[in-house]
C-alpha cells in the first residue's frame, strides 16, 4: 500500500528561534502590524510503500528520529493518509 506522510519539524518551544524573530521585526517593514510571535519550521510530504498502516508509521517514525527532526532541538508531529489507487 502507498501511502503520504505530512511531516511537521518545529524548534522546541523553550528554545529561542532566531528566524522567527527577524520575521516579526520586520513584519512592520512590509507594512504588516500586529504580528507577535513567528516560529519558523519545515514541514516535509513523504510518499512511501508498506505493507500496512502500523508499518508506515514505524517508517516515518524512524526516519523522523534518524534523519529529518534534530531531536536535541526539535519536535516533530505527522499525519498519514494512504494514496487512493
Amino acid at each position: 500500500m502507498k501511502f503520504v506522510a505530512e511531516i511537521d519539524i518545529m524548534p522546541h518551544k523553550e528554545l529561542l528561534d532566531p528566524q522567527g524573530k527577524t520575521v516579526v521585526k520586520n513584519m512592520p517593514n512590509v507594512d504588516i502590524h500586529g504580528v507577535l510571535d513567528a516560529r519558523i519550521g519545515k514541514h516535509i510530504t513523504m510518499t512511501l510503500e508498506a505493507g500496512s498502516e502500523e508499518a508506515a508509521r514505524a517508517i516515518v517514525q524512524d526516519a523522523c528520529r534518524k534523519l529529518l527532526a534534530n531531536l536535541i532541538m526539535e519536535t516533530y508531529t505527522f499525519s498519514l493518509h494512504p494514496v487512493q489507487a
